[in-house]
């Protein structure tokens, strides 16, 4: 791909799981050759530096001395999140922080406004806003191709131990609630994408429970209904149950009808004015909207663009999905701004 090499940054990747080496990857492919990776799981870490020639810490604290990056990207289940983007950014460092932000607003305000203080990039993975499909759609709708939005659907769905064959599905953050996963979360790029598409939401109502005999201590299915200030309504299915994968989306305007499936590889288009539909191949690789997604990182560091996805953005995100999981609490629709814990 046409990305000029970069031999000037330091970068620390922290959490070797399959996301970390995914990235320590492209960031090799990308010209990185200063590259260190931190991991408390020594098996892990091992792996992770014999595979990529990288060195290894087995601690942040003593990463983040060693190696000096600057740049951190952290890769640890979610409830580390903030903590350790803290650590960066006191530290010197730029932050890309995988989605989602954080499982709770504690401390969220608190970094964002560090960040800006510092002088601080951080860049959140909502690495779908670089998928190819999803970028021709957000032309779409920018040009007003099918009219007024009036409505949307969604749907991602995969059986849980199917997402890494490799690991114990139970040792996955996305198994336990506490570590900040359930499937709202850890699926929480269609809030995301659905946002950047229609703008903020402003009402959230959710069913949400663990259907499935599955060894997990989180929500395995949710179903959110999501009232946009635009107007158009959006539903959004999440689970880890279904066998068969999918990722879709409906897309229902006053002028026509857009279908995305991301297995499929294609975009359709139904124009009112015509009666017709038309087809759009959108062929690629899992691994280029990740690909794509660092070079866009790497591209703020250098001072040529600024985030796709800011601290700021993902914390909209997060707080509809912590609505989501009020509602499905109470059985009550929730209002956006939703404020859970603090925001210190």
């Amino acid at each position: 791909m046409p990305f000029p090499e970069r031999t000037n940054h330091s970068i620390l990747v922290v959490g070797c799981g399959s996301i970390g080496r995914r990235h320590i990857g492209n960031l090799q492919s990308l010209g990185v050759d200063r590259i260190a990776a931190c991991d408390t799981d020594p098996d892990q870490l091992a792996q992770a530096a014999s595979k990529f020639g990288v060195s290894g810490y087995g601690s942040l604290e003593e990463a983040l001395d060693a190696a000096a990056p600057d740049a951190v990207v952290v890769c640890t289940p979610p409830l580390l999140h903030v903590l350790q983007a803290f650590d960066a950014v006191r530290a010197g460092a730029h932050v890309f922080l995988e989605k989602p932000l954080s499982h709770s607003l504690d401390g969220v305000d608190a970094l964002i406004r560090e960040a800006a203080t510092a002088q601080r990039i951080i860049q959140v993975g909502y690495n779908f806003r670089f998928h190819k499909g999803l970028r021709i759609i957000k032309g779409m709708l920018d040009r007003d191709v099918i009219g007024r939005v009036l409505w949307a659907r969604a749907e991602v769905g995969q059986y849980l131990p199917d997402w890494r064959p490799t690991q114990d599905y139970r040792r996955s953050y996305t198994a336990h609630r506490s570590q900040g996963g359930g499937i709202i979360l850890d699926g929480s790029h269609e809030i995301d994408y659905m946002r950047w598409f229609f703008g903020e939401v402003e009402r959230v109502y959710c069913l949400a429970d663990t259907l499935s005999s599955l060894d997990v201590d989180a929500e395995d299915t949710a179903c959110m209904t999501l009232r946009f200030k635009s107007g158009c309504v959006g539903q959004i299915h999440v689970d880890f149950v279904q066998r068969a994968r999918a990722r879709n989306c409906k897309i229902v305007g006053t002028e026509g009808t857009i279908l995305w499936d991301n297995w499929d590889a294609s975009v359709q288009v139904f124009a009112a004015e015509t009666n017709g539909w038309d087809r759009i191949e959108v062929p690629g690789d899992t691994n280029d909207k990740y690909l794509t997604e660092m070079e866009s990182f790497l591209s703020c560091l250098d001072g040529t663009r600024q985030p796709e996805v800011d601290a700021q953005s993902a914390r909209q995100t997060l707080e509809v999905a912590l609505a989501a999981h009020e509602s499905a609490r109470t059985g009550r629709e929730v209002s956006i701004p939703y404020q859970e814990g603090g925001s210190g």
